[in-house]
């Protein structure tokens, strides 16, 4: 036996969609002669538990739900809770794409975030692309990051509820980016990450060098991360959750027990073992099995 949950959450404010989503996906259900769904959270999130996985249930749920705003899963229902999460930073956790907004500082922001976007689609190498963007930015008073993290960056919904659920539950919960600690110490905090990896800028004392602290935290070094983390604990894959949006996450991604692209480049949403395309970060909690009356964080309700 190798059963699985098929999730499915809708918006909390779209009712319709909860409910012509419920009805396709029973009529899956009910030709596999399933018992109706469990309720997660009413008018947001329902489950079936199917005993065996086959080829073709994933392609049946697929179909059924694509006409509607949802977000839905297939998950093994054995080690369903993770006890390691990795999230990427920039456009996952928080709203925007560190980098591009110190750029607008500096009267650089289209420039910069046409490489950014071809870095995040695959389209070219991580590493380099981060270097000649910092390099663009040499001689930015050092101002302009603390005005940057206090005017454009903001937690993403359900973000802070995700990180702080599963650390209340046992879970060790990391941020790993390819942006940089100036960044990251900040939003690990808010969101209530227990530890934070990222590139370090560097500093003249007044403005920024335009260099990057080498070796450049990348895409290899994302997956490096989830190992040396779940390694840590004696933690197998399959008890971990990494989850971001770009190329660069994609390797880690694919290695986690359960892997989630967050309204992610084509790319990563290809190959990922979840999407989150139409709610919030607290789905990946659904996701898992947890119900609303376990969530905790600043942005639950």
């Amino acid at each position: 036996m190798n059963p699985h949950a098929l999730v499915f959450v809708a918006p909390a404010d779209d009712k319709p969609a909860y409910r012509e989503a419920l009805m396709m996906l029973g009529r899956v259900a009910l030709a596999r002669k399933l018992p109706p769904p469990a309720v997660l959270s009413g008018w947001e999130s329902a489950e079936w538990i199917y005993p065996e996985l086959d080829d073709d249930l994933r392609a049946e749920a697929a179909e059924a739900v694509a006409p509607f705003p949802v977000d839905w899963a297939l998950v093994p229902v054995q080690g369903r809770r993770k006890k390691l999460l990795v999230a990427d930073m920039d456009s996952t956790i928080i709203n925007v794409e560190c980098l591009d907004e110190l750029a607008d500082f500096a009267g650089l922001k289209p420039e910069i975030a046409a490489i950014t976007a071809r870095a995040m689609a695959g389209e070219l190498a991580f590493e380099p692309a981060l270097m000649e963007r910092v390099r663009k930015l040499k001689g930015l008073a050092l101002g302009a990051l603390q005005r940057t993290y206090d005017q454009r960056v903001r937690l993403n919904p359900g973000a802070a509820t995700l990180v702080r659920t599963m650390a209340a539950r046992g879970s060790r919960c990391v941020l790993v980016s390819g942006g940089f600690t100036f960044f990251t110490s900040r939003v690990a905090t808010a969101a209530g990450f227990h530890a934070h990896r990222a590139n370090l800028l560097l500093d003249d004392g007044a403005a920024l060098s335009g260099r990057v602290q080498e070796p450049i935290l990348g895409r290899a070094a994302k997956l490096e991360a989830l190992k040396e983390e779940a390694a840590s604990l004696n933690l197998l894959h399959t008890e971990t959750l990494a989850i971001g949006d770009g190329a660069n996450d994609l390797d880690m991604i694919k290695a986690a027990g359960l892997g989630i692209a967050y309204r992610a480049k084509p790319i990563v949403a290809a190959q990922a073992h979840a999407r989150i395309e139409h709610t919030s970060l607290e789905t990946a909690l659904f996701f898992q099995g947890y119900r609303r009356s376990e969530f905790a964080g600043a942005d639950a309700h």
